[in-house]
């Protein structure tokens, strides 16, 4: 029995499609490139991840000269021509899948990101971003999509981030005045301040507004959110050596001097000698020498309360941060020597300063971008 109604239903496929063949000739001719192109997608993606990129661009490109309208195909394309540094191949990718998909928020998320940091089309990527935070406001309530609310969240996160920095990038590199280079630089500020609410425990985010605080002149927000940057990762180099900036441009040289210990040491050890790391010398000399005598006389005060360098050696205990710890938590002891952030008390009272572009102490032109 089962036999026979196998056969039948075999017989009824084969009846339905010589009809559409015969009644229908391009859709059924559409369908069949349809179903040859995701099999095409599939090899493609197959390639794509065990990272035989030319064979996957082989694969995508086949499948959407059968079926163009395969958005994810023609994203996956655009990201293998970022690795190939073909960027501008890649953005036509990108504004293939978005022609197909203008929901697709993946497309133009990437499309954004090269348009900010390669092809420097900053207005292209701000676009880009609202059109993702328009999309994801509107997709917040959407129902039984699992945990549809919380990615919408993250991704409207990411685009004010990824928006600050080209607001960031296009106030740096404009010819424009000072007072157009500082209306972008606000909006940078306010992008980010929307990203760290949803971002709360990215690093990146609350360093980049720690930044722009600081070129805007807002010193007493930019020292606190330094401090919270540091907190979230204490071993990169970057929230230590421009909060030691902002620190010796408000004269708090003790202070300056001990963030640029912490980024030096770091540095030193993630890159070896560079220019990067010669110049945070250089910065630490114009501080230490103000400060130095004081340095020395503590330290020998702590070697005199124990005795002698000998019987420091022999007692298990070493330097951090001015104090004698034991060796065997030196790992744990340093981590937390990193992390701590003694300026944040400085910072919680009332600093102001005034801000103008040609000021010999402001950051402005030694910052670490992104």
């Amino acid at each position: 029995m089962k036999k026979v109604l196998s056969f039948l239903m075999f017989i009824l496929i084969c009846a339905g499609s010589a009809f559409l063949l015969f009644t229908h000739p391009t859709f059924f001719r559409r369908q069949c490139h349809k179903v040859e192109a995701f099999y095409y997608v599939y090899r493609g993606d197959k390639a794509y991840k065990q990272w035989k990129l030319g064979k996957a661009i082989k694969y995508y490109n086949r499948a959407l000269n059968l079926y163009p309208e395969h958005y994810t195909a023609w994203t996956n394309l655009g990201n293998i021509y970022v690795v190939y540094e073909d960027y501008y191949s890649a953005a036509d990718a990108y504004e293939q899948a978005i022609l197909y998909n203008p929901k697709y928020t993946v497309a133009r998320m990437n499309y954004g990101i090269i348009s900010t940091e390669e092809l420097g089309d900053f207005d292209g990527a701000i676009s880009q971003y609202r059109k993702i935070l328009e999309i994801r406001r509107h997709q917040l309530w959407i129902p039984f999509v699992y945990n549809n609310k919380r990615s919408s969240k993250s991704n409207i996160g990411l685009a004010y981030y990824n928006m600050g920095v080209a607001y960031k990038q296009k106030s740096l590199y404009t010819d424009a005045s000072w007072e157009i280079k500082r209306i972008y630089m606000l909006n940078a500020l306010d992008s980010y301040q929307h990203a760290a609410k949803i971002l709360k425990r990215d690093y990146d985010t609350r360093y980049n507004l720690a930044l722009t605080q600081q070129l805007l002149g807002d010193y007493h927000d930019a020292g606190l959110n330094y401090c919270k940057a540091i907190a979230l990762s204490p071993m990169n180099y970057e929230a230590h050596y421009n909060l030691a900036i902002l620190l010796k441009h408000l004269k708090y040289y003790d202070e300056s001097l001990e963030e640029l210990e912490k980024a030096t040491s770091l540095v030193t050890n993630s890159e070896g000698a560079s220019d990067r790391q010669r110049y945070i010398f250089d910065v630490m000399n114009d501080v230490t020498h103000t400060i130095l005598s004081q340095q020395e006389d503590s330290h020998n005060t702590l070697i005199e309360t124990l005795g002698n360098p000998s019987a420091i050696a022999n007692s298990g205990l070493t330097f951090v941060d001015g104090k004698l710890v034991k060796t065997d938590d030196l790992d744990k002891a340093i981590l937390q020597n990193f992390k701590a952030c003694k300026s944040k008390s400085i910072f919680k009272e009332d600093i102001t300063s005034d801000y103008t572009e040609n000021d010999d102490e402001t950051p402005h032109s030694n910052v670490n971008l992104p």
